[in-house]
């Protein structure tokens, strides 16, 4: 069943609708477009469905330019076939692989995050006489091993966070979110960005074809069966991700998401 047939009516534009931890709209904690559109490219805001959180568009712009271009680039350059999103196994390796082709080049590198916990104890002691006061500290330190650990993000360059998910499980994306939060909050990053599927597609998914692991369509009743049922609601898409970024699950960390839209599948109206 397509996402959009699991949701209740959506109601007017502008609202919010959230059925089973699903989210169509950006909350208002989210940044108003005003803020977004004069530091995003046009025709990337004509591509994607792009929305900013805690002034991640501005930041991006203002202090990580090349950075900002280059995510710029790989959503720009970035196109899908019906084959890939048809192919079995979630598209685990050819989608990412279409980012990382462009971005590694570059200098972004898979990241993971470690740390121990240093605790410094100072005793203070004073001895008073009638005379003199002296005054003594003496410090003792403590370390906890790995209080920070296996949090891992796809692409980091310099300050700047980028994580692509394209068909996992929702719950993925809390991974994400608190992996941006604690890189954030370690002063490793000062900006994160998500790519995942717009809402735009799931109608499209009906029209593409499975395929087996040798790229031939499978059929069902001697006709092609359609990938649909891959993308349920509860796999990684924008209306799960909205619903966690409007609850805050970021925490401090300033995030922008862009969505894939059905323009980015290259031959889609190909017989």
């Amino acid at each position: 069943m397509a996402i959009i047939d699991e949701i209740d009516d959506p109601g007017t534009d502008g609202d919010d609708v959230r059925v089973d931890d699903i989210t169509l709209n950006p909350g208002p904690n989210a940044d108003p477009l005003s803020l977004v559109k004069p530091y995003i490219s046009q025709d990337i805001l004509d591509k994607y469905d792009v929305y900013s959180y805690r002034h991640a568009a501005a930041i991006l712009h203002s202090s990580f330019q090349t950075e900002l271009s280059e995510i710029e680039t790989a959503l720009r350059t970035f196109e899908l076939t019906k084959k890939d999103i048809g192919m079995p196994g979630g598209n685990e390796s050819i989608i990412p692989k279409k980012f990382s082709d462009i971005l590694r080049p570059l200098g972004w590198k898979e990241t993971r995050i470690q740390g121990d916990f240093l605790i410094r104890l100072i005793a203070s002691e004073k001895k008073i006489t009638t005379v003199t006061e002296k005054h003594w500290e003496k410090a003792e330190t403590r370390t906890i091993q790995n209080s920070v650990d296996g949090h891992k993000i796809d692409y980091v360059k310099g300050n700047v966070a980028l994580d692509l998910e394209w068909n996992s499980k929702d719950q993925t994306f809390d991974r994400d979110l608190y992996a941006f939060r604690l890189f954030h909050e370690c002063g490793v990053i000062s900006v994160a960005a998500l790519v995942t599927r717009s809402a735009d597609l799931q109608p499209v998914f009906d029209r593409i074809p499975r395929r087996n692991k040798d790229g031939d369509i499978v059929e069902k009743d001697g006709k092609p069966n359609s990938v649909a049922d891959k993308f349920g609601a509860s796999t990684t898409w924008m209306g799960k991700l909205l619903y966690r970024l409007n609850a805050g699950r970021h925490g401090g960390c300033p995030v922008i998401v862009f969505g894939i839209r059905p323009d980015a599948i290259k031959d889609l109206d190909e017989e």
